[in-house]
């Protein structure tokens, strides 16, 4: 369910003037549940799938910048630099086989845009509010599309500075004109969340750049409450008095806090664009099961419900989440918090939900992490991916972060890639949306040329997916996995759809050409013989 309900969906789509149904929810478009498919048109047939073949799947990379992890690897490069050092992130993301990218677009209160509300980042040019000649966003948004690759715009809600020099901010940073909205806690300045005029405000940055940029989704990653520093309380006794009336400890008024963070944000975006994702990657560990019955079997250090003060479990269970990504950042067989055991816990908590399952996976501990010897071996990665395929529920895996998966130490995504990504992967629908599956492309043509062989197609829809079948006869189960995938591609704005097979071979192809909509439902294909 998106948002509080079906009915709420139908109202946001009105509010668009949109003519539009609401699909009924699924758990993953095309499953039977059995290990196989049935794909449009296919009228009730049951289609067998390759597991290393799956039709759909997110695979995604963080694409850090706060303290300038990833991008840009500097603050105070030159426009063409910065432009060239994301490209070439988004290059080798593509080359990898992954279909999206999550880019940290809000890192401390200030933004990768020409914001009304907050000051451009000090990651841009090295100074707080400092102009970096050009729009970041815009041109991050346009070169993710441009190779196909799903923009998650990546927002930390409260961090203000990695340190606590508030007359460092930028001069028309909001924490200068509201010092009360200010809280020096852990080395750290952050945003108070137990004031409601700080959340709006939150809100409203994000609602900025959704409403303003064609981004795919809004993604938090674990940061809400900071976690415990010291072993001192966060410093919000006050703001309790003012605000914390009706509840009965402060730690259920800081969760009530958060709850009402996500669950407006869940409206406000749908309302805006019904299509737009929000996602959530929390800290994996929602409780441990000595704490809480309902929790996992881990007995890890932090949980995100006591200490962080994010019900993440209870978001996914009251649909105010598109997907739900936890960062698993273990090995199979840690103790303290098996991979193993909690990948099974979450798979157990998103079914029957609308709620989309990837899991965040810790690239940066191969070939570095002394925490475990499993991360000494290459192919630990490669097993957490095999892992997954006994439970449908996780549909994609998100790689933290982009310099780590360029490292590729020990050869580990050399081994993603060759065992798990050896085909193209559609992105999973997003349920809820309102709409349906696009009609059938029209008027598809072939022909060869010396290049390879040119389709045509008339289509006005979001996106194309096109398959090939070569040198037998092809059938509709042919499109059930990605086995003859050749890619998903965004619609040409100008409404003239083609596409060059380069690799056609010379003896008799077949082609499926699908339409795809912002929530990638599928349409029934077309098929073209080429002799």
């Amino acid at each position: 369910m998106r948002g509080t309900s079906r009915a709420a969906a139908v109202l946001a789509c009105s509010a668009l003037g949109l003519g539009c149904l609401v699909a009924a929810p699924a758990a993953s478009a095309g499953s039977t549940g059995t290990g196989a498919a049935r794909p449009p048109g296919a009228q009730g047939r049951d289609c067998a799938v390759a597991p290393d073949a799956p039709k759909r799947q997110l695979r995604g990379d963080w694409i850090a910048s706060v303290v300038n992890i990833d991008w840009p690897s500097r603050p105070g490069l030159s426009v063409a630099d910065q432009k060239a050092e994301l490209e070439q992130w988004y290059d080798e993301a593509a080359a990898r086989g992954l279909n999206a990218v999550v880019v940290q677009v809000r890192p401390t209160a200030d933004t990768f845009w020409p914001s009304d509300l907050e000051p451009w980042s000090r990651y841009l040019t090295g100074t707080p509010g400092g102009d970096p000649g050009y729009d970041p966003l815009a041109f991050a948004v346009e070169q993710a599309h441009a190779r196909n690759l799903e923009f998650h715009a990546w927002f930390n809600p409260y961090r203000v500075s990695m340190n606590t020099d508030r007359e460092a901010l930028a001069p028309d940073h909001p924490a200068r004109r509201h010092p009360d909205w200010l809280v020096s806690y852990g080395g750290k300045l952050y945003y108070n969340p137990g004031i409601p005029a700080v959340r709006r405000h939150v809100e409203d940055v994000i609602l900025e750049a959704t409403t303003r940029y064609d981004i795919d989704a809004v993604h938090f990653d674990d940061y809400f409450y900071p976690y415990p520093a010291g072993g001192v309380d966060f410093p919000d006794a006050d703001t309790y008095a003012t605000y914390g009336d009706g509840f009965d400890t402060v730690g259920d008024w800081r969760r009530h806090n958060t709850d009402l963070l996500v669950s407006e944000l869940d409206q406000q975006i749908h309302a805006v664009k019904p299509w737009v994702k929000f996602g959530v990657s929390p800290f994996a560990v929602w409780r441990n099961a000595g704490t809480d019955p309902e929790g996992s079997a881990t007995t890890a250090g932090a949980e995100t419900y006591d200490d962080l003060y994010a019900d993440t479990r209870g978001w996914v269970r009251k649909g105010w989440l598109d997907y739900i990504a936890p960062q698993v950042y273990w090995n199979i067989g840690f103790a303290p918090a098996d991979y193993a055991k909690l990948v099974p816990w979450w798979a157990e908590q998103v079914e029957g939900t609308d709620a989309q399952l990837y899991i965040g996976q810790a690239t940066y501990k191969v070939g570095t992490s002394t925490q475990s010897p499993a991360w000494a071996d290459p192919e630990e990665m490669t097993r957490h991916l095999t892992f997954n395929r006994d439970f449908p529920q996780v549909q994609g895996d998100i790689y933290f972060s982009a310099k780590d998966v360029r490292a590729n130490r020990l050869g580990h995504m050399d081994l993603v890639q060759a065992d798990h990504y050896a085909h193209p992967a559609l992105i999973p629908v997003t349920q809820g949306v309102p709409g349906r599956a696009p009609r059938p492309v029209g008027a598809v043509a072939a022909e060869r040329t010396p290049d390879g062989i040119r389709l045509t197609w008339d289509g006005d829809d979001a996106a194309y997916a096109i398959y090939r079948v070569s040198g037998r006869s092809a059938d509709l189960c042919d499109t059930a996995d990605a086995e003859h995938l050749l890619g998903w591609f965004r619609a040409d704005s100008e409404g003239d759809q083609a596409y060059l097979d380069e690799a056609a071979p010379s003896d008799g192809v077949t082609y499926y050409v699908t339409a795809l909509d912002r929530a990638y439902r599928e349409s029934v294909p077309r098929r073209i013989e080429v002799r």
